[in-house]
């Protein structure tokens, strides 16, 4: 056997097909739930999955478990899963939260990020903006969600870290809706807030970081809720 084979070589055949077909019902109805094709609360029938896919129950249950991680499926006591509702009663707080968080890792980003984390947070800008540029909005979202993740890592303060990811994470349908209100085609203001943003960081000027992530994150909620309140109605003028 050559050094160079892949691990998932080395591994049974029976094994092999199954992890990837965890991954592969993972990764596809990820990206159906960010990408709001299953609507939230809408039921995941596993035994159709396990049609769908050509494969038994059991990988369908485990890509489960790795959905219900990510907070993007949930299982019900009934034993029944569904996508995960967004909580729109309280989207006003998850709002404030995800808008002060945007400040406060910004900031600490600007103060204590190394230039090896400002590489790689340049790297993850370089990346979106690829995304942006073809439209692609499933990496949109993940490279988005990446982006900042790796900003507040770089402020070095764990409690805020993982409270913005979790937030972050939380957030992402909401960015679908975001990016369908331009039609899947960012303005490139907007793509610009990033380097604004990336450009503070690497001078460490704090307050211009606060100032542009306060600015960045209200920008995004205004046009979200701009989104979800649009008069979509077609027949409520119509004389009958």
């Amino acid at each position: 056997m050559s050094l160079e084979e892949p691990a998932s070589a080395q591994l049974p055949e029976g094994k092999r097909k199954r992890g990837q077909g965890v991954g592969a019902v993972f990764e596809t109805l990820k990206h159906e739930i960010l990408n709001l094709t299953l609507e939230p609360g809408s039921p995941i029938d596993e035994v159709k999955l396990a049609e769908r896919f050509g494969i038994s129950r059991t990988p369908i249950r485990e890509a489960m478990v790795k959905l219900a991680g990510e907070g993007l499926v949930v299982t019900l006591p009934n034993r029944f899963t569904i996508v995960a509702p967004i909580d729109f009663p309280n989207l006003p707080q998850f709002f404030d939260a995800l808008s002060l968080m945007y400040r406060v890792t910004t900031r600490l980003a600007a103060a204590n990020r190394t230039d090896e984390e400002l590489a790689a947070i340049r790297e993850l800008q370089d990346g979106y903006t690829v995304a942006v540029e073809a439209s692609d909005v499933p990496a949109m979202i993940e490279v988005n969600r990446n982006f900042h993740a790796a900003i507040a890592r770089a402020g070095k303060n764990r409690y805020y870290t993982d409270l913005f990811i979790r937030l972050l994470d939380e957030g992402r349908r909401l960015l679908r809706l975001y990016y369908s209100s331009y039609n899947d085609k960012l303005p490139r203001i907007y793509l610009q807030e990033h380097e604004v943003m990336l450009a503070a960081i690497e001078a460490q000027d704090i307050d211009a970081a606060d100032r542009i992530a306060q600015a960045h994150a209200e920008q995004i909620v205004r046009q979200i809720q701009t989104a979800m309140t649009e008069d979509r109605r077609l027949n409520s003028g119509i004389s009958l």
